[in-house]
């Protein structure tokens, strides 16, 4: 088992909130209960809340809308457990493109589902939320911050546990650009180190911010 997360990882509770700050906290946890039943496995919406505050607080120290990121971060893995032939049969009823990869590797195939499954339940219609949703698991060659920060946030929020996140996740919030090369460099050494096949999207990615590709993973 990982180790729990501690301290300044977790979110500090706030005053009591007032009028309509109030009743953004009552939205807000009515949208987590329904994310929670729409999930239904509680350590996946744990990850899904430390993602949403993480990526929250990526957001506000780099002066983007916090709301956004709260959002995407919270409805990023609406689709993450389902099985793979649902999700190659949900992704084709709605038409999605399907590349080589997501048809070998079907679980990456959640990512862009579960922007629909946002669109679609729970009435986002922001764009820029579905998009980092979209590009959360393997990135991709041009993103916005917010894409940026969903990435990063899925990757670094405190229930992960390994060596090295709290250090990448200081960067990140330090410097968004820092924080992808640090992660980025991390998940093709991973990749290496097993014998895994990245996605070229995430080789696409890499490339996009200066990440020499280890030349066992260009032959994978």
């Amino acid at each position: 088992m990982g180790r729990q997360p501690q301290g300044r990882d977790l979110p500090q509770p706030a005053a009591r909130p007032q009028g309509g700050a109030a009743r953004t906290v009552r939205t807000w946890r009515s949208t987590t209960r329904r994310v929670r039943e729409e999930i239904g496995q509680e350590a996946r919406y744990r990850h899904s809340i430390g993602v949403a505050r993480t990526a929250e607080r990526l957001a506000m120290a780099h002066g983007l809308d916090t709301r956004r990121a709260r959002l995407a971060g919270l409805f990023h893995d609406l689709a993450r457990l389902w099985s793979r032939d649902r999700l190659v049969a949900e992704a084709r009823r709605r038409h999605l493109t399907l590349d080589a990869f997501a048809l070998v590797y079907p679980v990456v195939i959640h990512a862009p589902l579960g922007a629909e499954l946002a669109r679609e339940r729970f009435d986002i219609r922001d764009e820029g939320v579905l998009d980092a949703i979209r590009k959360h698991t393997l990135g991709d060659a041009h993103m916005t911050p917010l894409d940026v920060v969903i990435y990063l946030a899925d990757a670094l929020e405190p229930w992960r546990a390994y060596d090295g996140r709290a250090a990448m996740l200081e960067t990140a919030l330090r410097d968004l650009g820092a924080g992808m090369r640090a992660v980025l460099e991390s998940t093709l050494a991973h990749h290496a180190a097993r014998g895994l096949t990245p996605s070229p999207k995430t080789l696409a990615c890499a490339r996009a911010y200066g990440i020499a590709i280890p030349e066992e993973l260009l032959h994978a």
